[in-house]
């Protein structure tokens, strides 16, 4: 098993468990007021959006770039 493989892996595993976490975390904060909460909506939002980058990454969708000629 390459250790490529190993991190595309562990990339993918993560990625599902952290958006989903935070997204759940975001839909039920959705309702708070206060500028406090609206940042950490904000926060909790990038959060989901960087794991699913890590999901694509892990999955070869985005970072294949070719090889320089």
């Amino acid at each position: 098993m390459d250790i490529a493989v190993v991190e595309r892996t562990i990339a993918i595993a993560g990625g599902i468990v952290v958006g989903i976490t935070a997204f759940w975390a975001l839909k039920n904060d959705w309702k708070s007021a206060g500028l406090d909460n609206q940042v950490f909506k904000l926060m909790l939002f990038l959060l989901g959006v960087g794991a699913i980058l890590a999901i694509l990454a892990g999955a070869n969708v985005i970072g294949n770039f070719p090889k320089a000629a």
